[in-house]
């Protein structure tokens, strides 16, 4: 460490890219980085998309420009190992093996699980067909269009593992959405940050991280994960083989892996994001108890989509998904 840090200095930079500072509490990760170690994080694009990372590895290679490191979603991460170097971090034991490329070339950093924000004007909401009655005319959205965001097209997933459906088919989710715009209660209108607090989009279809009131800034909202349809779903960390600045983009999966009170997997847990090392953190004592208390509550049998699975959905989406809400 005490060699990687000390090359990590000499380069005194490090590129970043598609991280918002809202966003799972990157914005402090960022700054602590900074602050512990006096490198200058560059931070591109930070409302881009896992897609756009992979494009500016590819775009900027061999440029000082060119993103030492990529958050970018399983899927993605799955179809571009030829980009990344292979990297165990000091704390690799610790995740879990099915959260991590054998050889090192990604691993999962942090998500959470697909869930129902709602203002509590509704009361509570314990089940997705409640969302069927008539107090919710027009005010149930997803935060984006599933034939292209992976967020909703997970949401649309979770509604159909509620009604029964499996991960390799989503057909009876479609259906559920095709039910809500029948009985008028389906909104067009993609979920923002600015959308929920305008209350044009009173109840939101998202990960749990990015549904927690100190995210969305309504202090009357909930959060509701169905115990049927416990849909997770985690964020990779990957090294750019032809990083600009090797050793910074090696420093800073150290710090983001660390489970020090002051170290990325607690930083992300603080800001409402489950750390992939939660389950030995919570084992050895290190976790911010706090932190996840505040977690939504989970329980039933988690399910993760795999790559033939996302596909498939992605597939019958693009088919079926603008008739079922026309």
């Amino acid at each position: 460490m005490a060699k990687l840090i000390a090359a990590a200095k000499k380069e005194g930079t490090l590129n970043v890219i598609a991280l918002p500072p809202t966003w799972a509490n990157y914005g402090t990760i960022i700054k602590d980085f900074t602050a512990k170690y006096g490198i200058k994080v560059n931070s591109a694009n930070p409302d881009g998309t896992s897609q756009q990372e992979v494009n500016a590895i590819k775009q900027e290679n061999g440029t000082a420009a060119a993103p030492d490191v990529v958050d970018v979603g399983q899927a993605v991460a799955l179809v571009n190992t030829s980009l990344f170097a292979p990297y165990k971090v000091s704390t690799w034991s610790s995740i879990p093996a099915t959260q991590k490329q054998a050889n090192g070339l990604w691993y999962e950093d942090y998500g959470g699980y697909m869930a129902v924000g709602y203002s509590s004007k509704f009361g509570t909401i314990t089940s997705l067909n409640q969302l069927l009655g008539s107090k919710f005319k027009n005010a149930v959205a997803l935060n984006g269009n599933p034939t292209s965001a992976n967020a909703a097209l997970n949401g649309v997933m979770m509604a159909n593992l509620a009604e029964g459906g499996t991960a390799s088919n989503i057909a009876k989710g479609v259906a559920f959405f095709h039910s809500l715009k029948e009985a008028g209660n389906f909104s067009p209108v993609s979920a923002t940050g600015a959308s929920i607090k305008a209350g044009t989009t009173p109840v939101v279809f998202n990960w749990d991280y990015l549904n927690l009131p100190s995210y969305v800034g309504v202090s009357n909202w909930k959060v509701f994960v169905p115990s049927n349809a416990v849909l997770g779903g985690y964020y990779a960390q990957a090294i750019n083989k032809n990083a600009p600045h090797p050793a910074a983009a090696r420093l800073w999966e150290e710090f983001l892996y660390s489970q020090a009170a002051t170290g990325g997997q607690n930083l992300w847990l603080q800001g409402g994001a489950r750390p992939v090392e939660e389950a030995a953190m919570t084992s050895g004592k290190s976790i911010d108890a706090a932190a996840a208390a505040k977690l939504p509550p989970v329980s039933g049998t988690p399910v993760f989509l795999t790559l033939g699975q996302n596909t498939s959905a992605a597939n019958y989406l693009a088919a079926n998904w603008a008739k079922a809400i026309s």
